[in-house]
């Protein structure tokens, strides 16, 4: 085993900075020796001041516990003791290390001068697929037993086993794979390099075999693809019409759903029949089951594909994780479902291959080669979603990343080992591809070149058609992107893409029609005018910012008058240099490529690679230059653009977006025409028990499309109500700043009688903000754990499981928090609406599209509007009930929901629930009696 003596180290502190005086509260150290844990000393530590309440919510330790502990200065010889001639570990080493060295060098002691290894960066790269690189998250993953979250002697132990395991998982590691790990690692923060030496040093001594599921390709070790051949039933076999009764010995509680039996049926009937057909099925009605079964069935008797599209990554994932593979144990034939997305998201192996040549040990690059060379010993697919990159990693991965060939196919020689190239060869032969919205209508764009060809396609999360569609066929430049992907190409005298061309030029005795210093010259130019031009945007965005007073995030609508105007003339002039370098620029490398092309020059691979990155680079950069054309110089009368930004961090924050106002026109002509049968379905798609406002916004009349509600089982008037309150004021009424004060004090009071479990959504995120702070100022919840979207660090996953995680927890959300996330049970029992989901009246396509209304003689509040508040009103309430046994309270804060006369749709068009009106004593006396 290894000769070193591990001794894995957890703190418990009353805050992050020892600097500021906070203090250790407990410490606890275990021992491995020899591959095996023997030994742990833990102690709490008196700290000398109080615990602040939310340390002791996390921890469970109260002033109570270190009363009469030792003071850290009397344990210290101990802690020194057990780290002599050993490696300190920690989940997070920093962290621990810095603070134990501070507390030992206050108490007048030496300093620990030892190695160090972090388990957070060994776990990235053994686990490169892992959702989170949390303690717990990881420990829950792993099965691991972990009594006491965020105690110290309950942490120090869970992270030895993980030590333990992550070490165990690298000796599985060919040696092929850990002698290239061995070289990287000597880059990474922790001396992990000791380790990866130690193993390699180890393996080497002995001959193993490599793994029947691994072959190496020129010296990279990865997962053989299993073979895609599936059996098919027979033509004409008859399909057992009754899978359904198979499911519930393998579902646990699986309740036989009238709603879910109709959905299968009328799925059915709409494909054999070749029609439309739209299906709001409520939550809890299945029906991801509801379109796989009668899909999966038509698909084998008809030995055709059906392409299923979804709008979230998370529900491809659960449809590929969890019915998918319930289908499978249930089926009695089998069947071949593929995840088919677009060529960016799988790696160029060759490419990959080349980069680990390179000699740039920049942090993030080390790490995400060391995940990958990892990841590729596992990976079927080489997705890129099934990575967990750091922000770094992600701008290199944009190295990696798929983007067809400019060589032959031939001369690549990882293109029998193609991801990409095996997923669509998996796809031509699969019964249901499962993809996204952004890839069905890449496809549609592309003519059908992304896809195999389909008749038959089911919409799942239909709701968000319209607005894909929009994005889609829109056009989005930031600042900061465009600004990166431009400086890869860097200038002559650079080792970055020019550079390296230029080199490879000159061995070959290759001339572009312009002198390599003149072309130079134009890509310095080209710098400095993108640079001018930015600036003389983000010029004209701030003068019309300052129209508005207080926000600093905003939207400014750029109209086809404003583009005549002379304010911006200087704009129009300064893009048009940008465009006119990039055509120049673009025009020169590609003719150097061609020629490279035509010369069939015998390439060593490092050169080949340099020239499909090169390839790759400049097929952004056409894009790019195609997009900055059609926004500054041409018309976009059907189109509208506007600018996004923050007033405090100009260009940087600049974002020029451009959207078609409709698109119901593209996706009747391009989609619903040219399909035999489109299912659309979501849990929110009708406006008071209508779809008409949905099949507006896609293009379909009532008579093209047959309609289905299917509403949801669960018995919402026993399990949920609606609560108006009567005694905040009207939003309309009053100021931002009063409205927020009114709510903020109810919510205090709403959150001790709930004693918290509560998720609180907001429409705009100045709001959430100013509410925040005014009840986390209060001094009231001292004992609550407030976590807010943009503000508490994490993704809204992360805030949501952080939100489960605690007794008292209060979730502050906007925008995304309205729809997708799922937190059944008791972790959540009250629901809070600040304000009805209105989009703001000057919100660019809200705008643009009242201005079409109008001009059609129709009211844009009922058209548009009002309908859109709704769905999303539907989508905030869903959030509540998420199974048969939960039970909430929403509560309703605007009170337009009881004053106007269109307030009467929002509580029509949810599911049946008591609706009751009081004050804040009454509400807090009925919620103690009911919760």
């Amino acid at each position: 085993m290894y000769p070193f003596k591990l001794i894995v180290v957890d703190l418990e502190t009353t805050g992050n900075s020892p600097k500021r005086g906070e203090k250790i509260i407990q410490i606890s150290a275990v021992i491995i020796e020899h591959g095996k844990i023997v030994d742990q000393f833990t102690s709490f530590v008196s700290p000398g001041k109080p615990i602040p309440p939310f340390i002791e919510e996390l921890t469970g330790i109260n002033d109570e516990m270190v009363k009469g502990a030792p003071a850290f200065h009397e344990i210290a010889p101990k802690i020194l003791e057990l780290l002599e001639n050993g490696v300190f570990v920690a989940h997070n080493v920093t962290f621990d290390l810095s603070f134990l060295q501070a507390e030992l060098e206050e108490a007048g002691y030496y300093t620990f001068n030892g190695p160090a290894f972090d388990t957070v960066e060994l776990a990235k790269i053994t686990m490169p697929s892992a959702d989170s690189f949390k303690l717990t998250e990881l420990s829950n993953s792993l099965s691991l037993s972990h009594v006491r979250p965020h105690q110290a002697d309950s942490d120090a132990y869970v992270t030895a086993e993980l030590l333990l395991h992550f070490i165990h998982r690298l000796e599985l590691l060919p040696l092929v794979t850990l002698e290239k790990l061995q070289v990287l690692s000597e880059y990474l923060k922790s001396d992990l390099s000791l380790l990866f030496n130690e193993i390699v040093t180890q393996k080497q001594g002995h001959v193993e075999d490599l793994p029947l599921e691994l072959e190496v390709h020129r010296g990279i070790a990865l997962r053989k693809k299993s073979d895609s051949k599936t059996a098919y039933a027979a033509d004409g076999d008859p399909i057992d019409p009754d899978i359904l009764s198979n499911l519930e010995m393998h579902l646990s509680p699986y309740e036989k759903r009238e709603a879910q039996i109709q959905m299968i049926d009328e799925v059915s009937e709409t494909f054999q029949e070749g029609r439309h057909l739209v299906i709001e099925a409520g939550t809890g009605v299945g029906k991801s089951l509801g379109y796989l079964l009668p899909s999966l069935q038509f698909a084998k008797q008809r030995d055709d594909r059906v392409v299923i599209s979804t709008f979230t990554t998370q529900l491809q994932e659960q449809l590929m994780q969890k019915e998918i593979k319930l289908l499978e144990k249930v089926s009695p034939f089998s069947f071949q479902t593929v995840l088919l997305k677009g060529k960016n998201h799988y790696i160029n192996l060759f490419k990959f291959e080349q980069s680990l040549r390179e000699g740039d040990f920049q942090y993030d690059v080390v790490l995400t080669k060391m995940q990958i060379l990892v990841w590729l010993t596992r990976t079927e697919t080489g997705d890129v979603d099934e990575l967990n990159l750091t922000s770094g990693g992600q701008l290199f991965w944009n190295r990696l990343r798929h983007d067809g060939w400019h060589l032959p196919h031939s001369k690549d020689p990882w293109v029998s080992k193609d991801f990409y190239l095996n997923a669509r060869k998996r796809a031509q032969a699969a019964d249901l591809i499962i993809t996204n919205h952004s890839m069905l209508l890449s496809d549609i764009i592309n003519k059908g070149n992304l896809i195999p060809s389909y008749d038959y396609l089911v919409i799942d999360e239909a709701h968000h058609l319209e607005k894909s569609a929009r994005q889609h066929l829109g056009i989005v430049l930031d600042y900061l992107s465009i600004k990166f992907s431009t400086s890869q190409l860097g200038t002559l005298d650079q080792k970055q893409l020019y550079g390296r061309l230029y080199g490879l030029m000159n061995m070959y005795d290759i001339e572009g029609s312009l002198h390599s210093f003149e072309l130079d010259s134009h890509v310095q130019r080209f710098y400095i005018d993108l640079e001018e031009a930015m600036t003389v945007l983000g010029n004209v965005f701030f003068k019309n910012a300052k129209k508005r007073t207080g926000a600093q995030k905003i939207q400014h609508r750029i109209s086809e008058e404003m583009k005549m105007s002379r304010s911006w003339q200087p704009v129009q002039m300064a893009m048009e240099r940008v465009i006119s370098g990039m055509k120049l620029i673009n025009k020169q490398f590609q003719e150097i490529l061609d020629t490279i092309k035509s010369k069939k020059l015998k390439l060593k691979d490092n050169e080949k690679a340099l020239v499909e990155e090169f390839h790759s680079f400049l097929v952004e950069w056409g894009e790019l230059e195609q997009q900055f054309r059609t926004v500054f110089l041409k018309e976009m009368t059907d189109y509208v653009l506007w600018l996004d930004g923050d007033t405090r961090s100009l260009p940087n924050s600049l974002i020029i977006q451009a959207q078609p106002v409709a698109v119901a026109q593209n996706l009747k002509e391009e989609l619903f025409a040219k399909k035999k049968s489109v299912v659309l379905t979501s849990a929110t798609l009708t406006v008071s028990d209508s779809f008409g406002y949905f099949l507006n916004e896609i293009g379909l009349k009532k008579e093209e499309i047959k309609q289905l509600q299917l509403s949801s089982p669960f018995d919402y008037a026993q399990s949920a109500t609606l609560f108006i309150p009567n005694d905040v004021p009207e939003i309309q009424q009053v100021s931002n700043e009063e409205y927020i004060e009114g709510i903020s004090s109810h919510l205090i009071g709403v959150a001790q009688a709930t004693k918290g479990r509560m998720l609180i959504l907001f429409t705009s995120y100045d709001m959430l903000r100013k509410t925040y702070e005014l009840m986390k100022e209060s001094g009231l919840l001292e004992d609550y754990v407030l976590m807010a979207q943009g503000i508490t660090s994490g993704s809204r996953t992360r805030l949501t499981k952080n939100f489960q995680r605690f007794d008292k927890a209060i979730l502050f959300g906007t925008s995304s928090f309205w729809e997708g996330v799922d937190i059944p049970g008791e972790d959540l029992s009250c629901l809070a609406l600040v304000r009805l989901p209105f989009s703001p009246p000057d919100e660019p396509v809200t705008q643009a599209k009242s201005e079409i209304l109008k001009a059609q003689g129709r009211n844009p509040f009922s058209s548009h509007s009002l309908p859109e508040a709704i769905i999303r009103f539907k989508q905030g309430v869903g959030r509540l009930i998420r199974r048969s046994s939960d039970r909430g309270i929403v509560i309703v804060y605007d009170r337009r929901i009881k004053t106007t006369r269109y307030g009467k749709a929002f509580i029509q068009s949810i599911p049946a629930m008591k609706v009751r009106e009081g004050d804040l004593s009454d509400l807090i006396t009925w919620i103690e009696d009911w919760l």
